[in-house]
């Protein structure tokens, strides 16, 4: 899944870029998904009083509300950005908002204030009112979007890379970069996707209920030295085969 995401301020054109890339990525036979950051207090993805909301109140830990036209898996808590992405299969991923997140980014600005508030090496291209007041401007590129959505679509493709595992930078700088960090020297052409050793084929795997688990290179290692040497221990047990641990857990 590549991901990229689109930020800026309130009312710079956010969510008509998001619907004209959504409409132009599709065009060209990607699967697309979205995710809305939101950050107004009065927002829930669900309505006190209703069925639904008395689930979640009761404890239920994920609840699907099915209608006649549309359904919608409700969480009785914000999930991260891994955590939602474990839920979706697309080939882009566009996000509107989470200027965090550790992946390009497009920023839609009205002025030159705005570039200097919120660009960072991340951000890939420009686009909004700003468009209109500079024509000549060279970096990071600068695009109309009544004009330039193809272009623009072009570089999305150029430029975007697979979701980066957004790891704790206090657990994994196993690259010697944090996630973010990875993402802009990408961009900057210093490093390669491919320099990211979370995600690479690991030698030991974990599933909890047939749900892969992703870990870091420093836990990788410390459950196979464990692993190892416990084996390497074992009567008639060859430590160099390939090694099956399962734990079943009953009430």
């Amino acid at each position: 899944m590549k991901a990229f995401a689109v930020i800026g301020y309130h009312h710079t054109g956010k969510t008509t870029l998001v619907t004209e890339l959504i409409q132009s990525l599709t065009a060209r036979g990607f699967r697309v998904a979205t995710i809305k950051d939101i950050h107004s207090e009065s927002y829930h993805a669900d309505t006190e009083g209703k069925n639904s909301w008395k689930h979640l109140q009761a404890g239920s830990q994920m609840t699907f509300a099915r209608g006649l036209h549309d359904s919608a898996l409700i969480f009785p808590q914000p999930l991260s950005l891994k955590e939602m992405t474990a839920l979706l299969t697309c080939d882009y991923l566009i996000i509107e908002g989470m200027k965090q997140a550790p992946v390009p980014k497009i920023l839609c600005a009205d002025s030159t204030e705005h570039l200097e508030e919120l660009y960072d090496d991340t951000v890939i291209a420009v686009t909004g009112r700003i468009a209109a007041q500079y024509p000549d401007w060279q970096e990071p590129p600068l695009f109309d979007l009544e004009k330039d959505i193809g272009k623009l679509t072009a570089l999305v493709l150029d430029k975007v890379f697979d979701l980066l595992p957004d790891s704790d930078p206090a657990c994994c700088k196993a690259c010697g970069l944090s996630c973010y960090e990875l993402a802009a020297a990408i961009l900057k052409g210093e490093r390669r996707r491919s320099d990211c050793l979370t995600d690479t084929p690991q030698q030991l795997s974990l599933s909890i209920d047939g749900k892969p688990v992703t870990l870091v290179p420093f836990v990788q290692n410390l459950l196979k030295d464990i692993v190892l040497s416990f084996v390497g221990n074992l009567r008639d047990a060859n430590p160099q085969g390939n090694i099956t641990l399962e734990i079943k857990q009953h009430d």
